[in-house]
């Protein structure tokens, strides 16, 4: 009698295991060949936030454009996380929005903020 509890006992264990090795083996992995992230987008070529000049007026422009752009709330985080750049009193503004109308509506909050030029490099989402 102990033999055959010992024997069901082994059995259910084994199936147990196996069960769980299968299972193991079938849980999707994460694929490794992309990259997780737009780093091929994100080279910098031309004007970026990092080369902007350091002069106090140009620094007061952006922090008023960003002022305006993050104040208006019916904007999506994608555009209150816009790249501002202001050049020796041009603004341009880098990134992407949800869309056209999102766009214009950056386009028009920055604009009201500054008397400057405000150059248009936005992008929408696909």
């Amino acid at each position: 009698m102990k033999h055959i509890i010992l024997q069901r006992t082994a059995i259910t264990c084994a199936l147990f295991c196996a069960s769980f090795m299968g299972f193991a083996q079938s849980t999707p992995t994460q694929d490794t060949t992309k990259k997780p992230d737009n780093s091929a987008q994100n080279q910098n070529q031309g004007k970026t936030a990092d080369n902007q000049p350091d002069a106090k007026a140009d620094r007061s422009t952006t922090a008023a454009v960003r002022r305006a752009i993050v104040a208006d709330k019916d904007l999506s985080t994608y555009a209150h996380n816009i790249k501002i750049i202001t050049t020796n009193g041009t603004v341009t503004l880098k990134g992407p929005v949800k869309s056209e109308e999102e766009k214009q509506k950056v386009l028009k909050d920055a604009q009201s903020a500054v008397s400057q030029t405000v150059v248009d490099e936005l992008t929408v989402k696909q």
